[in-house]
C-alpha cells in the first residue's frame, strides 16, 4: 500500500482556489477503534461549499480534506475493531461521534483514502454501486427522515417541492414519488425542469418565470379555511427567506410545511395568520441516522429507487465540481471516484 495518496486539501477559508489537489499526502495511520477505507466514491453537497467559504462560528481546523459523504472498501483494521474484515465494501455515516462531521472537523472522503470509526461503517447491498451509496448520506439521509421516518407524505398527497435541483431537492422527489405523491418540483430553468419531470416529477415550475405560490392555488384552488378544498397537502422549504410566506399562503387547511435548512435565509417574514387560520403543522427535521442509511440502501438494492447523479468526475476534476454545485449548474449529486 502506498503511504502517500492524493487528496483534495482545503487550505484556507475562501473562494475554490483554495482548494489544491496534492499527491503526497500522507496515508492515514490505522489506530484502536478505526478502519482506514480505500475511498471509491464520494459525493459532494452544498455544506462543502459553505465549508470552503468559512461559516461564523465553526472553526474548522485547517488543512483538510474536504467531503462529507463516502463509500469503499476496508483497507486496514485497528485494533479492537469486530466484525469486519479487509475487502468489505461499507457506506459511511459521515458524523463522528467524538469530533464532529467528516470533511470539516477531521478529513474527508475527496481522498484515496480516509479513516473512520468502526461505528460509522454500514454494510453496503450486493446490487448497490459505490456512487450510488456515496451520494445517499447528507441529502438522502436528511430527505428519508423528513418524508418516511417523520410519516409526513402519504399517497396521494400534494407535495410541492423547492429547491428540487439540489441533493436534497431531488432525493426528495424520489422519496415523495415511491410513496405515491402528486410531486410539484420546483426549480430554474427550462433544463432543469425538464430533467425533473423526466426524473418521475408531476408537475414541473419554474420559478423564476411563474410564482409557486400563485401556479399551486390556480391548480388547485385556493385553501378553505372552513373545509379541506384547495392547495397542497405538503410544502417542502428547505429554503426559507422570501418563500416563507409564499409557501404558507398555498398550503391546504391541516397541510404542512417541512423544514430541514434554510438555504436562503433563516429569518424570513412570518405570518401567523396562516398559521392558525388553516391549521398549518410546520415541521422541522434534523440530520438522518443509520436506520436512514440503511433503509435507504435496502431500496437501492431491491430497485425502487435509484439516486439522482448528475456527473462522476475523477478527483483531478473535483474542485470543478464544487464549483458547479456553487453554481447550481446540476442536477442532483457530483459524485467523485478518487
Amino acid at each position: 500500500m502506498p503511504r502517500t495518496m492524493k487528496a483534495l486539501v482545503l487550505n484556507a477559508h475562501g473562494d475554490f482556489d483554495q482548494l489544491s489537489l496534492v499527491a503526497d499526502k500522507p496515508v492515514p495511520e490505522v489506530t484502536a477503534g478505526h478502519v482506514l477505507i480505500r475511498v471509491r466514491a464520494s459525493s459532494f453537497n452544498y455544506h462543502d461549499v459553505f465549508t470552503v467559504k468559512g461559516m461564523p462560528g465553526i472553526k474548522v481546523p485547517l488543512p483538510v480534506v474536504i467531503g462529507l459523504d463516502l463509500a469503499g472498501e476496508i483497507a486496514e483494521i485497528g485494533a479492537g475493531v469486530a466484525g469486519w474484515k479487509v475487502g468489505d465494501r461499507v457506506l459511511v455515516n459521515p458524523l463522528n461521534k467524538q469530533k464532529g462531521l467528516m470533511g470539516e472537523m477531521l478529513d474527508g472522503g475527496m481522498a484515496e483514502y480516509c479513516l473512520v470509526t468502526a461505528e460509522q461503517l454500514i454494510a453496503m447491498p450486493e446490487k448497490v454501486t459505490f456512487e450510488q451509496a456515496a451520494a445517499l448520506p447528507v441529502a438522502y439521509g436528511t430527505a428519508h427522515r423528513m418524508l418516511i421516518t417523520h410519516k409526513t407524505v402519504k399517497a396521494g398527497d400534494k407535495v410541492l417541492i423547492l429547491g428540487a435541483s439540489g441533493g436534497v431537492g431531488t432525493a426528495a422527489v424520489v422519496l415523495a414519488k415511491l410513496l405515491g405523491a402528486e410531486v410539484i418540483a420546483c426549480a430554474s430553468g427550462a433544463e432543469k425542469t425538464a430533467r425533473l419531470k423526466q426524473a418521475g416529477a408531476d408537475h414541473v415550475v419554474d420559478y423564476k418565470e411563474t410564482d409557486f405560490s400563485k401556479w399551486a392555488i390556480q391548480t388547485y384552488g385556493k385553501p378553505q379555511r372552513r373545509n379541506y378544498e384547495g392547495g397542497v397537502d405538503v410544502v417542502v422549504n428547505f429554503t426559507g427567506g422570501d418563500t416563507w410566506v409564499p409557501s404558507l399562503k398555498c398550503i391546504k387547511r391541516g397541510g404542512t410545511l417541512l423544514v430541514c435548512g434554510a438555504t436562503a435565509g433563516h429569518d424570513p417574514k412570518e405570518d401567523l395568520r396562516y398559521v392558525w387560520s388553516f391549521e398549518i403543522n410546520i415541521k422541522g427535521s434534523n440530520s438522518f441516522y443509520d436506520e436512514d442509511l440503511k433503509a435507504l440502501l435496502a431500496l437501492i438494492d431491491e430497485g425502487r429507487i435509484a439516486p439522482i447523479i448528475d456527473k462522476v468526475l475523477p478527483l483531478e476534476q473535483a474542485a470543478q465540481g464544487l464549483r458547479s454545485l456553487a453554481d447550481r449548474t446540476v442536477l442532483g449529486k457530483v459524485v467523485v471516484a478518487p
